[in-house]
């Protein structure tokens, strides 16, 4: 098995004396900050810096808050930020960090010709959710009314990231199957993403080993071991999205999230199966430098399956045990009547990775088949 142990807090405190940072920002969200106990965990550690706070209110990723979190910065000053939460609040963080002097920072991260050529802090990314990965990723997510938008650049990426699985396994059963998933999901799509090379096939591999093996204990019966192998098997699957970018579940998922606030890796459960099965069903078709057959037989040695029928059977059952529903009806989504105003949330970018080509009718008929 892996090894499990992380650097401690004397590590950090190490290195923030080291450092010598005089001014320390932390991004946190507003009501995990407490109920994770980062918030005693923070005071301790940081009772002998200038400090200042901004607690993020929004669900998701907004860009009105980040406008806020950028003049927050610039009011502040700080050399140092740290970030500490879920997913979200990384990615605030990334991306204030790298677009503080944007002239127009909509018109930027809508038409993808922002520059990023320098940081304003050194940036501390600690997540308190074992999913996203996003302390090592070189991207970042922003919602522009509704609309998902990617930020990218090697500079996104925290300059140090510390994983404390005391910070996480505190969390509900809704959130760690939400984020936990999430982390199989880009495990998964990492495999099979056109991007994707050896490098990150490795780091994808691990994850999953390890996630199908931790994943319902950690939801079911949380304990350091299986919340460090969570947090780690996190880490690895942003370290090969990192590579090889996501593909289509998480193209559909994000207007699953800002039409109908359903949560991120959640969002992902829904269609991904489906994607499973077309790329599977159509592998002649396949447009890709690899043998796209062989990314499936990692999948089904991970999870000890045989062939993608079981693998099939496998993952719905996985997201049956985590609680995570997978029925429109109940979830109160109409997609009969909705799809127009979904399908222009989808993120193009992201389903361009998809190693068969989709066709606008594909995307049609695997949505609405659910």
């Amino acid at each position: 098995m892996e090894n499990l142990n992380f650097p401690s807090t004397k590590e950090l405190q190490s290195l923030l004396k080291k450092e010598e940072f005089k001014k320390i920002i932390i991004i946190c969200g507003d009501k995990s900050f407490k109920s994770s106990g980062a918030e005693t965990f923070i005071k301790n550690l940081l009772s002998s810096f200038d400090c200042e706070f901004f607690f993020k209110k929004s669900a998701y990723p907004d860009l009105k808050e980040l406008k806020e979190i950028i003049n927050f910065l610039k009011k502040s000053t700080p050399d140092l930020i740290i970030a500490i939460g879920g997913g979200s609040v990384l990615d605030y963080a990334k991306i204030a960090n790298v677009l503080t002097d944007s002239k127009n920072i909509q018109e930027e991260i809508t038409n993808a010709t922002y520059n990023i050529n320098k940081k304003y802090a050194k940036l501390i990314a600690i997540p308190t959710t074992a999913g996203s990965g996003a302390e090592v990723t070189a991207n970042a997510v922003i919602y522009i009314d509704k609309i998902k938008y990617s930020v990218e650049g090697e500079k996104l990426k925290p300059d140090f990231f510390f994983l404390f699985p005391e910070l996480v396994v505190v969390a509900s059963k809704t959130i760690k199957a939400s984020a936990g998933f999430d982390a199989i999901a880009q495990a998964i799509e990492s495999l099979i993403s056109k991007k994707s090379n050896e490098k990150s096939v490795k780091f994808a591999e691990r994850s999953l080993q390890i996630s199908f093996k931790y994943f319902l204990d950690f939801l079911n019966k949380p304990n350091q071991e299986n919340t460090s192998a969570m947090c780690l098997s996190a880490n690895l699957a942003g370290e090969a999205i990192s590579i090889s970018k996501t593909t289509a579940p998480h193209a559909v998922s994000y207007p699953f999230t800002s039409i109908y606030n359903i949560s991120h890796g959640h969002a992902v459960s829904l269609t991904l199966n489906q994607f499973l099965e077309f790329n599977y069903k159509n592998m002649s078709k396949a447009n890709c430098n690899f043998d796209l057959g062989g990314r499936y037989n990692i999948m089904f040695k991970a999870s000890n399956t045989k062939n993608f029928f079981n693998f099939n059977e496998f993952m719905k059952n996985l997201k049956k045990k985590a609680n995570l529903e997978n029925d429109f009806g109940n979830l109160n989504i109409n997609m009969e009547k909705d799809f127009q105003n979904f399908i222009s949330g989808v993120n193009i970018l992201r389903l361009s990775n998809n190693p068969v080509e989709l066709k606008k009718e594909d995307l049609k008929n695997i949505i609405l088949s659910k």
